[in-house]
């Protein structure tokens, strides 16, 4: 078992990772010659900045009295500058907002799994490309601009990462921090002379990073006072820093002014995914070379901001965000970042034609050599016959736009010369796109392949060792001879043919996957004959009706990723399943009470996304409940007579209540802690900490028996779960269970239905008895149903309160318990740890299914691993990389979830293992029989 567990865990990784080589690479290529307008720049310096988390209507609506957020802003964008919105692509997270705007490409999403903090990819910047950078900010961003410079000509000022505090008393200190530096960099700058002339060079960059916005948004929601108020807090700073520099300078009107903003937020308070409040985000533009703003009758926008923001008179130029940044270097007159995909907003430049139609050119050649590295280096590495050019820009294609642009320029048609420009960039950059995509469909049939041949390989294993619809048939040693020499060879086919094209490693792993998987499935070809005569044999109405109905259930499965609401109507068809099979006859109080349950839980997909308005009465409710149903369950214990059990054992239940009644007690005081600014209590903060490490040492000192040990691992959870819920959520794994703890009952009775077994007592079930093989029976049709049940029950512990496809939907304030100063990866952990609670209790209740119904874990086991992969398959093709960028992201996720969800189940399937079967022995006074 363990070889085949090992295989299918490689397997599985292989097809995990695969997405990303296909989908997902890193667009970047290097080598490129930088481009620069040969025209004088308007600006000698530029002052960017950026109010990290600040959505387009938070700075742009008029308050309650109808006066402006943001006072000066707002004078500017009606007397001195041009304004629109800057449209942002997912994932809206502040690392790729920032590379968008400074270099001028959107990072792909490989770079999420390389962590955001450092370059994953070496890029080019303004930055890089100016003569000097001074920045200030936060240490999450400033850093990553810096260290990707050439020489040392970005200077950083960062304040200590433990000021980003969530539940700190007001995040606005971070902006002032960076206002006051300013300042104070400034002043002392008449003193240095060194720093003095570099200040007073041309292509001078200044950026402040203002973090302030964003902390509070998380903490205190965008429509907080708290966020509002720290606008107003920006705009003055702002205000102060643009009449510190123009007086610094004498007023040369030598200054460009940029303000925008890296990503919006929703009105929960997260960012992450593609909602118009995250991906709209203000820009500002004033100063030297700067359109003033143009006054205009009517214009049309599919939003309605503009009536609601009283701006229909100015005209609103829209951005996406990586054209900021070659409307950055066309203003200092900087080489146009290596590699930017942005194009040049013409409309916000106050220059002549002439400057305006030689910066578009400069821009389409920008673009087009990294069309020109890209295509060379496909060229490279595919066989002459194979390779297949992108026809539209052909070298002659290419020679013939210079002539006429050039042709153009010279006949001073300039509207002419740039409309051509923009052409040539739409082509180079469809053209990059062509070449970056150029393997997929070879390497997506390689992967197909794999999928198939491994499901189908699993199936047929499941039925030669698991039931008796084969006979065994003698191996025939000369054929299987041929068969390994026949795969051997089309192995060393694949090699070779890549070996020649200089294919990159992971092709190899691609692409030989499916020899072997087809190569166990193909010598497996006596029992697909077998089978085939005995499905014959069978009543064909009822194979192919059982088929369809699997067919329905895991379309079911696929269609609840994208709609919670699936959930609720499978769980109401699992309602009516003791009525289906007549099963409510035997065991009526049962069934009743597993209808209620299945009602009672089909409720949760139904309601909002966790994390949109914090409820901590309805977390404080859960943790009496569970108080509550612990009391009886304790009080129906000490009545039943077990023989076997100990009374020292009904201790560890008494720690555990006490565990889950301080859970609750601690997620109260923190939220009111909060809640007037008082921080979050140390003493709390450590008592949340040692529930967590203690509650599963607490798990494993509770008798094995079969309800005591579920009742463990129910307190147990339910005490770290309380901990980290803010909401209606708190109540999930109290349904969840219940509806567990019945199926465990049901099944007991399904077996008894189909005369599969005698009933044995279920109070003196123990888990680690259960382990004995001669016990174990072969698989029926009704197992097939339980594993769908089990996969079903997992879908719905991942989907039941949230989409956790996306990542929007996580709230902050989860973790409060355990700390608020902003830490991504300690984040990251406890957030899924409790997206994993749910799923232990499933996959425990499963354990003790397999227990009652006398199967090997391995057998049911095996059929869910089928079901999920016909799930992922169907993901796999699902995945997008193009349409709006919530698609293209909960595709990923879909994928990445269900093949997660594969590889998770072989864990959990040992864990539960672990938690219902392993005991730590405390020494007792009295002997003791239970082990």
């Amino acid at each position: 078992i363990p070889v085949f567990i090992l295989a299918g865990l490689l397997v599985h990784c292989v097809f995990l990772v695969s997405i990303f080589d296909i989908y997902f690479s890193s667009p970047l290529v290097h080598g490129m010659t930088p481009q620069q307008t040969p025209l004088p720049p308007p600006a000698k310096r530029l002052v960017l900045f950026v109010a990290d988390g600040l959505r387009a209507d938070s700075l742009y609506e008029l308050d309650s009295n109808g006066a402006p957020r943001a006072p000066y802003l707002r004078g500017i964008l009606e007397n001195n500058g041009s304004w629109g919105i800057s449209h942002t692509r997912v994932p809206t997270e502040s690392r790729p907002g920032h590379v968008a705007l400074i270099a001028g490409f959107y990072e792909d999403v490989s770079a999420v799994a390389k962590g955001w903090k450092e370059n994953p990819v070496e890029f080019d910047s303004v930055f890089n490309e100016s003569k000097y950078t001074w920045s200030w900010g936060s240490p999450d961003i400033l850093p990553m601009f810096a260290k990707g410079a050439t020489g040392d000509h970005v200077y950083t000022f960062c304040y200590a990462a433990e000021s980003e505090d969530f539940g700190a008393e007001d995040a606005a200190k971070l902006d002032i921090w960076v206002f006051d530096h300013v300042k104070s960099f400034f002043n002392s700058s008449r003193s240095n002379q060194t720093l003095f002339s570099a200040l007073n060079e041309e292509k001078v960059v200044l950026f402040l990073h203002l973090l302030g916005i964003d902390t509070n948004g998380h903490a205190h929601r965008p429509n907080s006072r708290e966020y509002q108020e720290n606008v107003k807090q920006v705009d003055e700073g702002v205000k102060e820093i643009a009449s510190l520099i123009d007086n610094f300078y004498g007023n040369d009107g030598k200054t460009a002014f940029v303000l925008t903003s890296d990503h919006g937020m929703t009105d929960w308070g997260s960012h992450g995914a593609g909602h118009p409040s995250e991906t709209l985000t203000p820009l500002i533009v004033w100063g030297a070379g700067v359109n003033y703003p143009q006054k205009v009758t009517s214009q049309f926008f599919e939003d309605n901001f503009l009536k609601e923001w009283k701006l229909e008179n100015l005209k609103r130029l829209d951005v996406n965000q990586a054209d900021i940044a070659p409307l950055m270097a066309s203003l200092i007159g900087v080489p146009f970042p290596l590699n930017s995909v942005g194009t040049l907003p013409l409309e916000y430049l106050n220059n002549s034609a002439l400057f305006k139609a030689e910066s578009m050119f400069t821009n389409a050649l920008q673009i087009l050599e990294q069309f020109k590295v890209k295509m060379s280096q496909k060229k490279e590495t595919t066989l002459s016959f194979l390779f297949t050019p992108f026809k539209p820009l052909s070298a002659s294609e290419q020679i013939n736009f210079f002539k006429k642009i050039r042709l153009c320029i010279q006949q001073q048609k300039y509207d002419e010369a740039v409309s051509l420009c923009r052409t040539l960039i739409n082509l180079a950059l469809e053209g990059l796109s062509y070449y970056h995509t150029y393997d997929r469909l070879f390497l997506g049939l390689s992967i197909a392949a794999g999928f198939v041949g491994w499901t189908t390989y699993v199936i047929l294993v499941i039925i030669k060792a698991h039931t008796n619809l084969t006979k065994t048939v003698p191996a025939n040693k000369k054929k299987s001879a041929v068969l390994f020499y026949g795969f051997a060879a089309a192995g060393m086919i694949i090699t070779f043919f890549l070996l020649i094209q200089t294919c990159p490693w992971t092709y190899y792993i691609y692409c030989l996957l499916p020899v072997p998987v087809w190569y166990a499935v193909v010598k497996k070809i006596p029992v697909i004959q077998d089978l085939a005569r005995n499905v014959l044999s069978l009543h064909v109405g009822q194979s192919i009706g059982f088929l369809l109905v699997c067919i329905l259930g895991v379309e079911i499965l696929v269609f609840s990723f994208f709609y919670r609401s699936a959930l609720t109507v499978g769980l109401l068809v699992f309602a009516g399943w003791p009525v289906i099979t007549q099963l409510w006859i035997q065991a009526k109080t049962k069934a009743m009470i597993w209808t209620l349950l299945c009602v009672l839980l089909a409720i949760f997909p139904l309601m909002p996304v966790v994390g949109r308005e914090p409820n901590i009465p309805l977390v404080i409710a859960a943790g009496l409940l569970t108080l509550l149903i612990s009391f009886v369950s304790l009080a129906s214990l000490c009545k039943s007579e077990n023989k076997y059990r100990d009374n020292e054992d009904l201790k560890v239940y008494i720690y555990q209540m006490f565990s889950v009644a301080l859970s609750t007690y601690v997620v109260g005081s923190t939220h009111h802690s909060l809640k007037i600014k008082q921080g979050l209590p140390v003493m709390n903060q450590i008592i949340s900490w040692v529930t967590l490490v203690s509650s599963p040492v607490l798990l494993l000192l509770s008798p094995t028996f079969l309800f005591e040990r579920l009742f463990s691992i129910l307190l147990s959870l339910m005490s770290t779960y309380l901990l980290l819920s803010t909401g209606y959520e708190a109540l999930f794994p109290l349904a969840l269970f219940g509806l567990m703890f019945v199926w465990i009952n049901m099944e007991q009775e399904a077996l008894q239905h189909y005369g599969l077994s005698l009933k044995p007592r279920l109070a003196v079930l123990n888990f680690t008895c259960a382990m004995d093989i001669t016990q174990f029976r072969q698989l029926h049709l009704d197992d097939v149903r339980r594993s769908f049940f089990f996969v079903f029950f997992i879908v719905t512990a991942f989907f039941g309160t949230g989409n956790i496809a996306s990542i929007n939907s996580f709230d902050p304030a989860s973790v409060y318990c355990f700390l608020t100063v902003f830490s991504p990866f300690m984040m990251g952990g406890l957030l899924l740890l409790k997206v994993a609670i749910p799923f232990v209790l499933v996959s425990c209740a499963f354990e003790a299914v397999q227990v009652t119904t006398q199967l090997s874990s391995k057998s049911l086991f095996l059929i869910v691993l089928v079901i999920s992969d016909i799930m992922a398959l169907h993901f796999f093709f699902l995945v997008k990389d193009y349409g709006s960028w919530l698609d293209i992201g909960t595709s990923i996720s879909h994928y990445v979830l269900v093949m997660s969800l594969t590889i998770f189940m072989m864990v959990m399937n040992g864990l539960a293992q672990l938690l219902t079967t392993q005991r730590l022995g405390l020494p007792r006074r009295t002997k003791h029989h239970s082990m």
